[in-house]
């Protein structure tokens, strides 16, 4: 429930950033806001706002807002403006929702920590020791510390869940093709979306009813009646049918994170849901088969930043030494990474060894998914094998904090829709995430029980009580 008029809460939302935003959340505010709230304000008054007034939203800096910087998290797109905005921002705008501002991120939203944007980390607020996880850390930690009501990120293999997750808070990414991914910068676009981090289930149904929907702009997109996602939240579980993967949950090592998951289920047994266990055997090659995909596409995808196209400029003797010294000097080490192993992947002796291999089994991944959705109506499973990890533990090791994302990566490898939502907290204090995986266009279905669980199994006390307010 929102409190006080959208001016007051605005003023309050600046303030905690001018006065130092203590997780790094923001990257840039957008100008004239105190008088887009009034104007906000006063067709609310008068009965006449769009859905989504009152409240205030962030934007991933990888999606473009109109005459604000799109940086991606990079110093080589640090004096960069959008000239346009996005299809799902024009829509929010459209409907009266306030963007605030473009959030942090994993450069060109590689990572899963959050810790390797040109701007520095963003800290968890639950524990500002600890990462916001990644790539939509900034989205994640606005909406944890209450800075804003709903924020969008992107998701390519879990960055809007596994975000989620770590600050406990909801994070939706839909099925592929259900909302425009014009005006999103492209890292792997077989794979990419615009996805909603919030602190309720209700409020991403909201914004999902808003956004989703056919845009020419997209050649990905569905031309498909957009239901009222909302509408779709109440009603019970029972004989609601819950796969359980053993496959993720014989992953999770914690014994915390354990008991909580077992709570869970006993929860939705005890409500009437019917909870199988179910085998998704090609889950084990869901991590080496995604990093192949999703570095090959990105760098296909990032060779348009090379200081000449795009991109800040270094170098002017010739155009070799303006290429090599624009992108060597203004990439951080994760993109280097992903575009050096990309290009190897794509290369004439290694892409049927690679690539060819991973695009068959991306086929397999979907329709062993595809064959499950007969039986059950979703799965539900742990949304991270761990809960969020100190500062600087895994930035030098990349294979370990690939690990991070081992529970999301299926989901986005099938393109189907899949709901974080927070289901309890260690003893630490640190959230823990549960994820629920449906058919494509089943999103009414994950948010139904994302709702219930939220409803009935939680209280928003114990899901915020340890947040750390600058």
């Amino acid at each position: 429930m929102l409190s006080g008029t959208l001016n007051q809460r605005l003023e309050k939302c600046l303030r905690r950033i001018d006065t130092g935003d203590c997780y790094n959340s923001f990257l840039s505010v957008a100008p004239d806001l105190t008088q887009k709230a009034g104007e906000i304000q006063r067709r609310i008054d008068d009965g006449t706002a769009g859905a989504l007034a009152g409240a205030l939203i962030g934007v991933k800096d990888t999606i473009a807002v109109e005459d604000l910087p799109l940086t991606c998290g990079s110093e080589i797109l640090a004096d960069y403006r959008s000239p346009y905005s996005a299809t799902a921002v024009e829509k929010i705008e459209a409907a009266d929702g306030l963007i605030v501002g473009k959030t942090n991120l994993d450069e060109f939203a590689m990572g899963s920590s959050g810790e390797y944007s040109a701007f520095g980390a963003v800290l968890n607020p639950h524990d500002p020791r600890r990462v916001s996880g990644g790539s939509s850390s900034g989205s994640a930690a606005a909406v944890a510390a209450g800075l804003v009501n709903i924020a969008l990120g992107s998701d390519t293999g879990g960055s809007v869940r596994q975000p989620a997750a770590f600050c406990g808070i909801v994070g939706l990414k839909p099925t592929y093709g259900l909302i425009s991914r014009s005006g999103l910068v492209s890292f792997a676009p077989s794979l990419d979306t615009i996805g909603i981090l919030s602190g309720e289930v209700r409020d991403s149904a909201a914004l999902l009813t808003i956004i989703a929907g056919h845009d020419p702009a997209d050649a990905t997109s569905m031309d498909r009646p957009v239901p009222d996602y909302q509408a779709a939240l109440d009603g019970d579980i029972t004989g609601l049918r819950i796969g359980l993967p053993r496959e993720y949950f014989q992953d999770v090592e914690d014994q915390e994170i354990q008991r909580i998951l077992r709570e869970t289920v006993g929860f939705l047994k005890d409500s009437g849901a019917e909870c199988i266990d179910i085998s998704l055997p090609l889950t084990r090659y869901a991590a080496p088969c995604y990093y192949i995909l999703a570095m090959a596409e990105a760098s296909a995808n990032l060779a348009r930043f090379d200081g000449i196209r795009y991109g800040r400029r270094k170098g002017s003797h010739d155009m070799a030494a303006i290429y090599r010294q624009s992108r060597s000097g203004s990439f951080g080490p994760e993109v280097k990474r992903r575009i050096m192993l990309g290009s190897f992947i794509l290369s004439r002796d290694c892409y049927h060894h690679y690539y060819d291999k991973a695009m068959r089994v991306r086929r397999r991944i979907a329709l062993e998914y595809r064959a499950c959705f007969k039986k059950i109506d979703l799965l539900f499973c742990p949304g991270t094998p761990e809960t969020a990890f100190p500062l600087g533990e895994r930035k030098h090791d990349p294979l370990i904090m690939y690990a991070a994302d081992s529970f999301t990566l299926p989901a986005s490898l099938a393109g189907l829709p899949a709901l974080q939502i927070p289901i309890g907290k260690t003893a630490d204090g640190l959230p823990v995430g549960g994820q629920i995986i449906a058919d494509v266009f089943r999103e009414e279905t994950i948010l139904r029980l994302g709702h219930y669980i939220e409803r009935y199994f939680l209280t928003r006390e114990s899901q915020a009580s340890n947040v750390v307010f600058c």
